[in-house]
């Protein structure tokens, strides 16, 4: 089967799995996702968004969390780890939308990209969940189910997100890449995939191999 096949395959049948495909982290603007994506680096959604809560409520702006310190910051996002760092990232953000965007995030890939703290993860989320236009999230589930359903050899990040780019059709890669976050989290997990109960098995390249041995 080519990949491409497998690709259209896997987005149908997750579709009919998943119909609801939305981020999980609580967000109403695209700064407050920003935020909430830079805490989430090894941390769960459901933490970050206690987390997140109380932290917009006390700095409800960008120009809030630009004129509060990291130190300030760090207090209130340490339970979702590496707060000194994540804190620095989120004060230095905020200060550039000021300085160079008027608080608010551009609509464009480089310049979101550019930002302090924001990788191309990130960035990709932004332009699909918030602008609308197509992006390739390349979280750990995308890259591991991605990898396991023989849609990438690759493993970077980066290059994963290229090989998708060849085979899953702009309009669908937004939300593709959500599915496959649900996809992960309820069935093709990391340590123990419920091959048995997965809706995309037939175009899973991991599952025929083990079928044929």
């Amino acid at each position: 089967m080519r990949k491409k096949e497998r690709a259209l395959g896997v987005i149908e049948g997750l579709k009919k799995e998943y119909p609801l495909a939305e981020c999980t982290l609580d967000y109403a603007n695209a700064w407050q996702l920003l935020v909430g994506v830079r805490l989430a680096a090894q941390c769960t959604d459901a933490r970050v968004n206690i987390v997140t809560s109380e932290l917009f409520e006390k700095y409800p702006s960008p120009a809030a969390l630009a004129a509060a310190t990291p130190e300030e910051i760090e207090a209130i996002v340490k339970p979702c780890g590496l707060g000194r760092t994540k804190a620095r990232d989120i004060h230095l953000c905020m200060n550039e939308l000021i300085e160079k965007y008027d608080g608010k995030v551009p609509d464009d890939f480089d310049k979101v990209l550019a930002l302090p703290g924001v990788g191309r993860k990130s960035a990709n989320l932004i332009m699909g969940d918030v602008f609308g236009k197509p992006a390739i999230v390349t979280d750990t589930h995308c890259i591991r189910l991605c990898g396991r359903m023989g849609l990438t050899k690759n493993k970077e990040p980066k290059k994963v997100e290229m090989d998708l780019w060849k085979i899953i059709p702009p309009e669908e890669s937004n939300d593709f890449c959500h599915r496959l976050v649900l996809h992960g989290r309820a069935v093709c997990d990391a340590r123990k995939p419920q091959c048995d109960r997965c809706a995309v098995k037939e175009y899973c390249e991991t599952f025929a191999k083990q079928q044929n041995k």
